[in-house]
């Protein structure tokens, strides 16, 4: 578990650094629902993170289950607002899907890898600190990262209030 724990928290990072990416190089700046996709998975992360560091728990998972369903919700209510064959949809597609698309997969991934997880049962019940390996630190360091950056470009975007649908400037620029 631990192995599929690392490997999820490396999709999760690149997902997260893909979204850096594009809003930064390709100029194309989030919207207040991909600013929430981006924290469901920073949450995410954290739930895959405390199973690397403390140990396989239920409760780690409860974390992923509820951040992606979070994630789905908003990246559902982003799909459903340019669903009409006649609406451009928001950002440039990748591979004839938008980023949004490709977020609604992504969580529904780990609800399920979360829920075969759960089903496998939870063998270790060893709950003390654990030592990361060498590719866990270098992992969630890039995660950790990644996390605040994307901290760092909201505040740069919204500043300290509410982030509205209609401002799509930096506020802080």
């Amino acid at each position: 578990m631990r192995r599929l724990d690392s490997l999820a928290l490396s999709a999760v990072t690149i997902i997260l650094w893909s979204a850096l990416t594009i809003e930064w190089v390709l100029h194309q700046q989030p919207c207040p629902l991909c600013l929430l996709q981006r924290v469901a998975f920073a949450m995410a992360g954290v739930g895959l993170m405390l199973n690397l560091r403390f140990g396989v728990r239920a409760e780690h998972y409860g974390v992923v289950v509820l951040s992606a369903l979070a994630g789905l919700g908003a990246a559902v209510r982003q799909i459903l607002l340019h669903i009409l064959p006649a609406a451009a949809g928001f950002g440039s597609p990748l591979f004839g899907l938008h980023l949004y698309t490709w977020s609604a997969l992504a969580f529904f991934a780990l609800l399920i890898y979360c829920g075969i997880a759960l089903m496998l049962g939870l063998k270790r019940r060893n709950f003390s600190r654990r030592e990361l390996s060498l590719s866990e630190k270098c992992i969630a360091l890039l995660f950790s990262v990644a996390v605040l950056i994307n901290l760092l470009g909201a505040l740069i975007e919204c500043g300290l209030g509410p982030c509205t649908s209609g401002s799509f400037g930096y506020h802080w620029l």
